[in-house]
């Protein structure tokens, strides 16, 4: 008889070198390209909305997790200070500070704590905030100012999507330039005005693998075939595929929302299909829905199918039977 003893464990059996922390971490650093991008192009405003939402998050999470009696270590993890940096980075820079610190609370008490933490929250907590601002204050959440690097009069302006839908712009000929959507040089929410500060980003995150791929580029994909139909059957009333890949929340929510670990799916058959769903709605809204961008409700719309997806797309186990 052997004197081995063998310790039975329950999956997972191999380790990785990444933890929670670390991974927030990476992150973190990868949205700093748009951060500073957009302190740049809003100045103090950015920088003071910045601080709010990070603030508030990080007092409701406390309360929560005090409240609970649970261990403040998901203050440290880095995954409040995402949702604070991308509710700020999905917000125009004219809406108050007080709506800000309220989107913050919703965010991390509603999008995340009543769920249960990190890990248990079905929807991107960062979008449930933006979501309830959008319904609680339209008006303050649709009122857009000009860059500071702009140098314009005017106190409010349209955002290029906004344009595209309610001012006509491909046939006015007044259409955002790609050169100006590339870098920032246009009004829209604090991180999604310049292009290039959202792809270095997306370059960190993909050379780290701390996304998933298939998610940005099914998403982008299937942006670029929807909207690329509808231009080339109609250029003068449709704007081109490119334009809608660099207007807008697309990126941000391509690269640093929909790919949000908890609330994608796990599988890549589920991953393809929720990707694929985000563009399709997207695309749909933006070109024939009322409003003019519709990112966060496509995501926010998949991330409810997301335990369905990972349940029903789950590949077989070697030497399973296929059900009769």
């Amino acid at each position: 008889m052997s004197d081995k003893t063998f310790f039975i464990k329950s999956s997972p059996h191999i380790r990785d070198k990444d933890s929670v922390p670390k991974i927030m971490y990476v992150v973190i650093i990868s949205l700093m390209p748009a951060a500073f991008a957009s302190i740049y192009y809003f100045r103090m405003k950015a920088v003071a909305l910045y601080i709010t939402c990070l603030v508030a998050s990080l007092a409701t999470e406390a309360i929560f997790l005090w409240l609970r009696k649970k261990p403040m270590n998901s203050l440290l993890d880095g995954s409040t200070v995402i949702t604070a940096l991308l509710l700020a980075m999905i917000l125009p820079p004219s809406i108050s500070l007080d709506s800000a610190a309220i989107g913050a609370v919703v965010a991390i008490g509603l999008g995340k704590q009543v769920f249960g933490g990190l890990g248990y929250n079905i929807f991107n907590p960062a979008l449930v905030g933006r979501a309830f601002l959008q319904t609680a204050f339209p008006v303050a959440m649709t009122t857009w100012v000009p860059t500071a690097a702009l140098k314009v009069n005017t106190a409010t302006f349209a955002t290029p999507l906004g344009a595209l839908k309610f001012e006509n712009a491909v046939a006015q000929g007044t259409l955002t330039s790609v050169k100006d959507l590339f870098s920032g040089n246009i009004g829209g929410s604090l991180g999604e005005t310049s292009a290039l500060a959202l792809l270095i980003g997306a370059v960190i995150l993909l050379c780290k693998r701390t996304i998933d791929w298939r998610i940005p580029t099914g998403i982008i994909g299937t942006m670029t075939v929807f909207t690329g139909i509808f231009w080339l059957a109609e250029p003068g009333k449709y704007a081109p595929p490119l334009f809608h890949i660099l207007a807008g929340g697309l990126l941000i929510g391509a690269f640093f929302m929909a790919t949000d670990m908890v609330t994608s799916p796990v599988t890549p058959k589920g991953t393809w299909i929720y990707a694929v769903g985000i563009g399709l709605m997207a695309g749909l809204v933006r070109l024939f829905g009322g409003f003019p961008e519709g990112v966060m409700y496509s995501i926010l719309f998949m991330n409810m199918f997301v335990p369905l997806l990972n349940r029903y797309t789950r590949p077989r186990i070697l030497g399973q039977r296929r059900a009769k």
